[in-house]
């Protein structure tokens, strides 16, 4: 069982930045594929980015591709999501995941086993 905790999140203006961190407890942290997603209002949950266990192959939804950045530090069992020039339109929920692999990183969210409980970000313009 793997619990998954967000922080970091909060009120930014658009065009400023955020580091959303999400910290795992249990100690097999390293062997989890990591991802973020995220969920505005009235609308479907959606992939934002993915990292494989080892943190050397990274992917992103083309709406945050080149704003946004994740990483792991497996020594603390956290990922991060480092999010720069901010929009309005990514105002959302935003979660972490995890899924117990070795192999790849995943998009779909119905692919990941373990949930946080959500932090709020909200970009005013």
């Amino acid at each position: 069982q793997v619990q998954l905790v967000e922080s970091g999140g909060g009120l930014v203006q658009a065009g400023g930045s955020l580091r959303l961190s999400c910290t795992a407890s249990g100690r097999t942290f390293s062997s989890y594929a990591m991802g973020w997603f995220r969920q505005a209002p009235g609308k479907e949950r959606e992939f934002v980015a993915a990292i494989r266990w080892s943190g050397a192959v990274t992917y992103y939804a083309d709406s945050v591709k080149g704003r946004f950045t994740i990483s792991r530090d497996n020594a603390k069992n956290t990922v991060y999501l480092q999010m720069n020039s901010l929009k309005p339109e990514d105002t959302a929920v935003y979660y972490c995941a995890a899924k117990s692999d070795l192999r790849a990183w995943y998009t779909a969210d119905y692919e990941y086993d373990y949930w946080g409980q959500g932090t709020q970000v909200t970009v005013s313009s």
